[in-house]
């Protein structure tokens, strides 16, 4: 299981990081299932987009984003464990964790139409105009030819010379890469040029108090609204998703 990197993350939290590193502003809540274990999270003309996670369990949905109710879903085999998604045209894109296994829906039906496969395991997902983007749990984001999901190149993300990881859920925005660095309240702002830290989001202090019993029930899922230029973070099996601004950190 993840678990296994739970000292490597641990480790990383308390090292001395190079990068300059924001607080934030809680703007506005929105309703999230605690069902939901989230791996995978975008926006998308005014809905929510995530992909969730354990066999048996695993799935995509679209939901409201001021009522959560769920406008489409569509389940994955039990013996698949789902990860992150990703937009692409009229596609969704998912993978699965160890199971080499990707699938692309119609987005707007969430009907699949094809499966593709990949090696290394699958953890976050998302896109620039030209290339999916992918974490594989490493410090190492690789770039991806839609077309076909093949990797074109690949980066390591480093923070003052050293290698951060664990990568896990990924959005891109303004031109950069966040990355929810697994087991952390920390998000990295990525330069997709070659790998360095721009800087930190501090989320701590954000986690609900109900999820606080579940080790599991950590930060992952970033989603960005481009038009309105909006920020919302949620973690897996949190009752809350949080728009947030970005601020100096005190």
């Amino acid at each position: 299981m993840k678990a296994a990197l739970a000292l490597a993350a641990s480790l990383f939290a308390t090292s001395v990081m190079a990068a300059p590193v924001s607080g934030y502003r809680v703007v506005a809540t929105f309703p999230h299932s605690t069902d939901s274990f989230t791996e995978g999270f975008f926006y998308l003309d005014g809905l929510f987009y995530e992909g969730t996670g354990r066999n048996g369990l695993s799935a995509v949905l679209a939901t409201e984003p001021r009522t959560g109710r769920i406008v489409r879903k569509v389940s994955l085999s039990a013996a698949y464990f789902g990860e992150g998604v990703v937009d692409w045209g009229p596609y969704i894109y998912e993978w699965t964790w160890q199971s080499h296994v990707g699938i692309v829906y119609d987005r707007a039906t969430f009907k699949p139409l094809k499966q593709f496969s990949y090696t290394g395991e699958g953890w976050g997902m998302t896109r620039n105009a030209s290339q999916i983007i992918t974490s594989d749990g490493t410090a190492t984001l690789r770039f991806r030819d839609p077309r076909n999901f093949h990797e074109v190149r690949s980066i390591v993300v480093k923070d003052g010379g050293k290698a951060v990881e664990p990568l896990n859920e990924l959005e891109y925005v303004k031109g950069e890469i966040y990355a929810n660095i697994w087991m952390t309240d920390r998000i990295a702002r990525i330069s997709p040029l070659d790998g360095h830290v721009i800087g930190w989001i501090d989320l701590a202090g954000l986690r609900p108090v109900q999820t606080m019993a579940d080790q599991d029930d950590v930060l992952n899922g970033i989603a960005y609204d481009a038009k309105r230029d909006r920020l919302f973070v949620t973690g897996k099996q949190w009752p809350t998703i949080f728009e947030i601004k970005l601020v100096p950190r005190r």
